[in-house]
């Protein structure tokens, strides 16, 4: 299904790799590579992934070629690079059964309820699982409702390349393997994020609480999104939090990227786009979102509107991207938005200790 107006490009292709393993490996040996290749030949015109837990942990590869007579190239140099990897580097673990099969199906319960379910359960009714190390070539589905019609969603795969290729490089020069660091950089990437569409301190404030309340909400029962233990943790980084905090809106509100780390300054000039282009979007009525109660369009002229609707959205996939987990990301929302409210004497740069987790 093509949904940009990228002149002559062909349709999206979508494979989803199913690889029961932290997806590192794959973004740097494979993806990476394959992309790079891709994009030297003028084969593709974009490209982005996302990390999904249905039928089983799995990368969900997206690319665009550059036309339909590059379409069956792309598909053959896919699968060929792919094929490779799972069988040099496969996953060794299987979600069969534990902690994890019983954390998908948790949120198979709550995310797919009812008749919508039925296409990928199993005879006992549980969430069927793909073979690990497999591929399969899948529809394109673009979610329009969400990122606001096919205007919103050309941008939004605009911006996705430019998330993936971030991320894909953090995996390439940071020790994201490490919880700490994992948390600091997603720390970092959501203050430029929110700084740059809300620079308003309380408006800033209330959108991360109401962050934090939405997934605490989209689990109930489960325990999954902590509150009491993520107000305890906060001690420890609020020093550090706060004044680094501080630090970045600064820099993003006043148009200062270069005030910040290369890997951040470069974040805030492509948000600050990004934010800018939703913003018009949005001004000259080409956003048009499906409702919360799903059951019509609307058009949200208002950037005011718009472009907390649509961070909510960003802000998650990059996450995603990163492999931070919905409970940190939460964590963090949380505890960024006590910072705003409570700020404190500035100090050295965030360092998040090694017993400061949710």
């Amino acid at each position: 299904m093509t949904t940009t107006t990228t002149t002559g490009a062909g349709a999206w292709q979508a494979t989803h790799v199913f690889y029961a393993a932290n997806p590192r490996p794959m973004l740097l040996q494979c993806v990476r590579p394959l992309v790079e290749q891709l994009d030297s030949e003028g084969l593709i015109a974009g490209y982005f992934f996302i990390n999904y837990w249905l039928e089983g942990p799995h990368v969900r590869l997206r690319l665009k070629p550059s036309s339909p007579a590059a379409e069956a190239e792309v598909r053959r140099r896919t699968e060929e690079a792919l094929d490779a990897f799972l069988a040099q580097r496969p996953a060794l673990y299987e979600v069969d059964s534990g902690f994890l099969n019983d954390f998908y199906n948790t949120l198979f319960e709550i995310e797919f309820p009812g008749a919508e379910r039925g296409h990928y359960t199993d005879e006992q009714g549980r969430m069927r699982l793909r073979p690990n190390n497999s591929r399969s070539a899948e529809p394109y589905e673009p979610e329009y409702g969400k990122y606001g019609g096919p205007a919103g969603i050309e941008l939004a795969e605009w911006h996705f390349r430019h998330s993936s290729d971030l991320v894909i490089d953090a995996f390439r020069t940071k020790n994201l393997h490490l919880r700490t660091v994992l948390l600091g950089t997603s720390a970092q990437l959501m203050m430029v994020m929110s700084g740059a569409f809300l620079p308003a301190v309380e408006e800033l404030a209330d959108y991360l609480d109401s962050y934090y309340t939405f997934w605490h909400r989209a689990f109930p029962g489960t325990g999954f999104i902590g509150s009491e233990e993520y107000d305890r943790d906060y001690a420890a980084l609020a020093p550090r939090l706060a004044a680094h905090f501080a630090r970045i809106r600064a820099a993003v509100d006043e148009g200062e990227p270069g005030r910040l780390p290369a890997f951040l300054a470069g974040w805030a000039e492509h948000c600050a786009e990004l934010r800018d282009r939703a913003a018009k979007l949005a001004a000259d009525g080409d956003l048009v979102f499906r409702s919360w109660t799903g059951d019509r369009d609307e058009h949200v002229t208002d950037p005011g509107l718009a472009l907390p609707r649509l961070l909510s959205s960003y802000m998650h996939m990059t996450n995603n991207r990163l492999h931070v987990t919905i409970r940190d990301e939460a964590y963090l929302a949380h505890v960024l938005g006590r910072a705003l409210r409570e700020p404190v004497a500035p100090t050295g740069p965030l360092e998040p200790r090694s017993g400061a987790r949710p």
